[in-house]
């Protein structure tokens, strides 16, 4: 295939057996204002073992209902939808269900909505004109617990936290990524990425939450990056996550 999309995990696709899609489901939510485009979805999704679509919402209003009602593993959610736009379902449902995956399906190709929306805890970006399979595709790796987005999203969201010049080059002598991160430091990263908090990265790795910090505190200081996302878009840019070890 010849886009390329970037992900936390290896992007080598391995579809789940029947036993394991019988054991786990993946319960998803449709949010589209145009009835054709959320039957045209469901069709594809429903011939998936694997995927189960629990319902559909037609604007804001209602998807943040249905997010409360049927608690979905992930929502596909559009951008412009009547009574409430996309991105202020994603806003409030920050403040009501963090469970839920939310990946936005959107014919814009409006980079400032882009970060807009990852600032806003979305997991994925999935432009409509993708093909059939790769929306299949980021459902599972959203689902997994990594972040989707395609090669010339991607770069254009990292233009958007980046100054001009800083990604990919060491520019005027001082590279973005200072000095090696160490192999803990790559496990923090990949965790972050996968929308760990400190708690849960310090339950999974057996050290303290200060430790965590601190460690976090070292890998902004050598990236150069200032938060969580821009940590997350980076390694998907620079694919730190490929020597990292769950």
């Amino acid at each position: 295939m010849s886009e390329g999309f970037a992900t936390i995990e290896n992007n080598n696709e391995v579809r789940p057996n029947l036993l394991e899609a019988r054991k786990g489901v993946i319960r998803v939510l449709i949010a589209d204002d145009h009835p054709i485009v959320r039957d045209g979805l469901k069709k594809l999704l429903t011939l998936e073992e694997d995927v189960q679509v629990v319902g559909e919402a037609c604007d804001g209003c209602e998807v943040l209902d249905k997010v409360q009602e049927l608690d979905p593993d992930v929502l596909l959610l559009d951008l412009r939808m009547p009574n409430l736009d996309g991105l202020s379902a994603l806003q409030a449902l920050q403040q009501t269900n963090k469970r839920t995956r939310v990946i936005i399906l959107t014919a814009s190709e409006d980079k400032n909505e882009f970060v807009q929306a990852m600032k806003l805890g979305c997991s994925g970006i999935v432009l409509k004109q993708t093909a059939p399979e790769l929306i299949i595709k980021s459902i599972r790796k959203v689902h997994g617990g990594e972040i989707w987005l395609d090669s010339h999203t991607t770069a254009a969201v990292m233009r958007q936290f980046a100054a001009p010049g800083e990604i990919g080059s060491s520019g005027s002598g001082k590279s973005r990524e200072r000095s090696p991160l160490s192999q803990r430091e790559r496990e923090i990263v990949q965790l972050v990425a996968q929308g760990y908090k400190n708690k849960e990265m310090a339950e999974k790795m057996f050290i303290s939450e200060q430790t965590v910090k601190n460690h976090l505190h070292n890998i902004f200081d050598k990236l150069g990056v200032s938060d969580r996302l821009e940590l997350a878009l980076y390694a998907i840019h620079k694919g730190l996550h490929l020597n990292a070890e769950r």
